[in-house]
């Protein structure tokens, strides 16, 4: 597990050098699309119309953010299941987009799909969305504003703080093992020892403090809390 300062855009030099388990403080733009946003971003491509944003290199952070409180950039923004976004996933990463961020674990397909086209899916910490907010430096609502929380928003992070869940080597953190091996391969112990020697390298996952009085955490900061991988 390495820890990694991670600037946008999102290259396939940079996905290369990341591995399932490894920590991030990730900044740069970043745009949020859910399920109503990725079946419009389907049916773009499908048509041939021009996307809100280049996909190439780009990264999707499965959020919608709640309404911004007076003198912020943005309201709470934490993650959504990413298994949603699963059915239009596979066509995004061969149209280019190379990184996603949410939570919960992916499906088979679109785990071939990251491994295919060399992108990363990071999981953000769930349960923390006022915090991740602080994170955010920059917003801006740039297509289908009627889809409320769901439209698309430009996002300018810094310091996010990201653990990589599927690298391009077939590594999964949720399993620890290679796209050949299943966990209906294996038998209730092994599968349970294997999710324990992958979570335990979260125990040190990059963490924000609970404490709103506090100032900014600086990017040398590490706390011992656990990712919220709900699926």
């Amino acid at each position: 597990m390495q820890k990694h300062l991670l600037t946008l855009p999102l290259s396939a030099e940079k996905t290369a050098a990341l591995h399932s388990g490894d920590q991030v403080l990730l900044s740069g733009v970043i745009y949020t699309a859910r399920d109503a946003a990725h079946q419009r971003l389907i049916a773009c491509l499908q048509a041939g119309e021009p996307l809100p944003f280049d996909l190439r290199d780009a990264v999707i952070y499965y959020a919608g953010p709640s309404p911004t409180p007076p003198g912020k950039i943005i309201g709470a923004i934490g993650p959504t299941t990413s298994g949603r976004m699963d059915a239009y996933t596979p066509q995004l990463l061969a149209a280019g987009l190379r990184g996603m961020i949410g939570k919960g674990r992916r499906g088979d397909e679109v785990r071939q799909a990251i491994q295919k086209h060399k992108a990363i899916y990071f999981a953000a910490l769930g349960g923390a969305a006022a915090l991740l907010a602080r994170c955010v430096r920059a917003a801006e609502l740039i297509a289908w504003p009627e889809l409320g929380a769901e439209a698309v928003y430009r996002l300018t992070v810094e310091d996010m703080p990201l653990v990589v869940i599927n690298d391009i080597y077939g590594q999964d953190i949720y399993n620890g093992l290679p796209l050949k091996t299943s966990l209906e391969q294996m038998s209730k112990d092994e599968e349970q020892e294997h999710r324990a020697v992958w979570l335990e390298k979260l125990n040190a996952s990059i963490v924000l403090s609970a404490n709103e009085e506090l100032p900014d955490v600086p990017r040398s900061a590490i706390m011992r809390e656990s990712v919220d991988l709900t699926d």
